[in-house]
């Protein structure tokens, strides 16, 4: 409701000036109830008018509210046509000029404005009257302008208008036309207009936002605008539809009225000769919009008119001779176009439709056999298996309803919900598969439940031996080829088979084995086999997976020396079903001569193999090619036995104690013998002597027959060597070779004298010893 601020507000806006010449509307405010309604009809024929009557404005002298106007300007919508206005019509002629508008506090509202908007209007204009229509729908355009399309006006409030009609006599209420198409919310400045930013009297700026925006026409409010009209705005152009039944009488009432006070004025422009008595076919049926009609239904067409009426039904443009009832049935896709001449009135109305159809949706009938494991005419069936056959493999297809009847299935009541777990409830039972494309359509095919009762031989265990490294009773079974053979055998051909853990999983078909099977169980595992044809169960049997263990005792890898120039027997005990040797052989055992691998693969009786394996080497006496020592080291002498042959030797230089190790350490200065014994009992090398030297550290050469002579034992042996024996000051005194190895502490026959004395020891290979001893007296 209009408040006093907002007046006041508008006052210290208001201005006023002269219009500006521009090409505008003209207005006839002189024209009485009928010439108006005549106007709106165009005298036609198709409608009976009667009752008409029109108030308004009374207290204006020589003023109305109500009025003609025609119009030359580009810029508005209606070339001519009635206005209804809440001040003098006159004044709607543009261009806009801002003021606070006409009217007066002592004309009053409309009581049916005031129930239908729920308002409280003051100088309200109305026209109404009766008609008859003689086609089953009236129509009329029309636009709603204001001078609230201003400051903040259509966020707050707006005067009210609206197109009332009903049947004459009823006690119903008025329906109001005048509403935002496909709504109930009546045209007006608050509702129709885009956002709006205002300045309110505190100076703070403020909006508020769009409302149906869609549906506002312009602003007259710029200098440069020129409007037709004298308002501030204006909505787009409106169409006001109803049906109705022809032959009734109706009674309509086109009224507008300020709410609650009389400032800033409105008006309803409504188009000539567009108020008609009109044939309704109703919308077009189209794939585009969504609303086509199914393929394989019938749609009509019904107008719901006289049958006295002459009518010509066209498909396309081409007349049906056929077709004279008000009604007509589509079939297929194309325009239909209907003439209809009222009788007697001899008005001639027609309008037509676009019919289109939706692909058809092309379904199969489908049978789904499932096993009867236990004889009770009942199983378990998974539905949605036939679903990819039921819809044709069109992924562009709803998902298939289950339903136990025809009747639920077109009423879309009582689907079946466990689709994937389905217990039937008779044997070959029909079920309704449902499903509906893009367009909502639907389409229904049959799904018969059957029972297979097939006869299965009983299965013989799957016998197959442990071929893995550990024999622990498990093994990796390719079931499609070591299994199915057996299962299939005498059978139908074309069969499948699935493999499950128990009898509930094949009975479900859940939970499926893969093809590269490992038993789970050890040695003995019962899977069962689901025997399938296409989708369908053919029947389900037991099967039992056997793994036998075979790991004979004594059959480990065995390493075996062979000596050179014997032979020697491989065995394996006795009791195998088979025998088969990398030589060809077939017995237990074979003699060999010759070291090498050899293995022998044994059966048991359920031909499970085992293998051992013999590695032989070559082994033989070793010969003892010579000893290295080290001498004169006191007790860190050492001596190496360098050897030649095939084998694993231990080694002595006393012929009792052996060590794995060719070297001795620690050795006394002596003469030994060295041996090279095999270890795998091939034998000893032939005795190796070497000698260890050393020299005295001191001698006595007093003639008591002990230690009177310093020599170096054994060096006769060795290649020959000179000695050369100095003082202390390096005077050379004695020279002697391996034939002649001591001194007894002489100088030319004379005794020297006790002291400490040194030694070159020269080998014939240039290698020179040197050392020191002592003579003691």
């Amino acid at each position: 409701m209009k408040v006093l601020q907002t007046i006041l507000l508008s006052l210290s806006l208001y201005c006023s000036g002269i219009k500006l010449q521009a090409q505008a509307i003209a207005v006839d405010d002189t024209k009485n109830a009928l010439e108006l309604v005549n106007l709106l009809t165009n005298n036609s024929s198709c409608l009976q008018i009667t009752n008409p009557k029109v108030q308004g404005d009374a207290f204006v002298p020589g003023k109305n509210s109500y009025g003609v106007f025609t119009n030359n300007s580009a810029n508005f919508p209606f070339q001519s046509g009635i206005v209804l206005s809440t001040w003098s019509s006159t004044e709607s002629v543009g261009p806009f000029v801002k003021n606070l508008g006409g009217g007066s506090n002592s004309w009053l509202g409309d009581p049916d404005l005031d129930q239908a908007l729920n308002i409280k209007s003051i100088n309200a204009t109305y026209l109404e009257f009766d008609f008859i229509p003689l086609t089953n729908s009236i129509s009329f355009n029309y636009l709603f302008a204001s001078n609230e399309y201003q400051e903040d006006f259509p966020c707050r409030y707006s005067d009210g208008f609206a197109f009332l009609i009903k049947e004459k006599g009823s006690t119903a209420a008025y329906q109001n036309l005048a509403v935002i198409p496909n709504t109930t919310i009546p045209i007006s400045s608050t509702n129709i207009h885009p956002a709006i930013t205002f300045v309110d009297l505190n100076g703070i700026q403020k909006s508020c936002p769009a409302s149906n925006e869609s549906y506002f026409g312009q602003f007259n409010t710029s200098p440069t605008n020129n409007s037709p009209i004298n308002y501030a705005g204006q909505t787009k152009v409106f169409n006001a539809s109803t049906n109705v039944i022809a032959g009734n009488t109706y009674h309509i009432k086109l009224v507008i009225g300020d709410d609650a006070v009389n400032y800033f004025d409105s008006a309803i422009f409504i188009e000539s000769a567009s108020f008609n008595s009109i044939i309704n076919l109703g919308t077009d049926k189209l794939l585009a919009t969504n609303n086509a009609i199914c393929f394989g239904e019938d749609y009509i067409i019904d107008t719901k008119l006289p049958a006295n009426y002459t009518y010509k039904w066209y498909k396309d443009n081409v007349l049906l001779p056929t077709e004279t009832s008000p009604a007509y049935t589509v079939k297929t896709t194309g325009t239909y176009k209907l003439e209809v001449t009222l009788n007697p009135s001899g008005c001639t109305v027609s309008n037509q439709i676009k019919v289109e159809y939706t692909p058809e949706i092309v379904l199969n009938n489908t049978t789904l056999i499932q096993c009867d494991t236990n004889g009770d005419s009942k199983a378990v069936f998974d539905l949605t298996k036939t679903d990819n056959q039921i819809k044709n493999n069109n992924s562009n297809l709803s998902a298939v309803s289950y339903f136990e009847n025809l009747t639920d299935a077109k009423a879309g009541t009582n689907a079946i919900l466990n689709t994937t777990n389905y217990t039937n409830k008779s044997a070959n039972q029909v079920l309704i598969a449902k499903v509906s494309n893009n367009f909502n359509c639907s389409n229904y095919a049959e799904l018969t439940l059957q029972l297979s009762n097939a006869i299965i031989p009983n299965q013989s265990p799957i016998i197959t031996c442990d071929d893995n490294a550990i024999q622990d009773g498990f093994r990796e079974f390719n079931l499609n080829n070591e299994v199915s053979p057996q299962i299939v055998n005498g059978l139908p051909n074309g069969l499948n088979v699935v493999y499950y853990p128990s009898m509930a999983t094949a009975d479900t078909q859940s939970n499926p084995l893969p093809n590269l099977f490992t038993n789970n169980i050890p040695n003995q595992q019962t899977i069962y086999a689901r025997i399938i044809n296409g989708t369908d169960c053919y029947g389900i049997t037991p099967v039992i997976l056997e793994v036998k263990t075979f790991a004979p005792a004594n059959f480990q890898e065995e390493n075996i020396a062979l000596c050179s120039s014997t032979s020697m027997d491989l065995a394996v005990n006795t009791g195998f079903s088979s025998y088969l040797w990398n030589t060809g052989a077939t017995t237990n055992s074979i003699t060999i001569t010759t070291p090498g691998d050899y293995f022998v693969t044994v059966t048991n009786a359920y031909n499970c193999e085992a293998t051992k394996k013999f590695h032989v080497v070559k082994s033989e006496i070793a010969a003892i090619t010579m000893v290295e020592t080290t001498n004169f080291s006191g007790n860190k002498n050492t001596a190496t036995i360098n050897y030649t042959g095939f084998g694993n030797y231990e080694f002595s230089i006393d012929g009792n104690y052996y060590q794995d190790s060719p070297e001795f350490l620690n050795i006394a200065a002596g003469s030994y013998f060295a041996y090279a014994r095999d270890k795998n009992g091939c034998g000893v090398s032939a005795p190796f002597r070497f000698y260890v030297l050393d020299y005295p550290h001191y001698f006595t050469p007093n003639g008591d027959g002990f230690n009177d002579f310093w020599t170096i034992k054994n060096l006769s042996q060795l290649p020959h060597a000179t000695i050369s024996i100095f003082n202390r000051y390096g005077k050379l005194l004695k020279e002697f070779n391996s034939s002649n190895l001591s001194w007894n502490g002489t100088f030319n026959n004379y005794a020297l004298p006790a002291d400490d004395y040194w030694f070159h020891l020269i080998f014939e290979d240039g290698k020179n010893i040197k050392g020191h001893f002592s003579l003691k007296r």
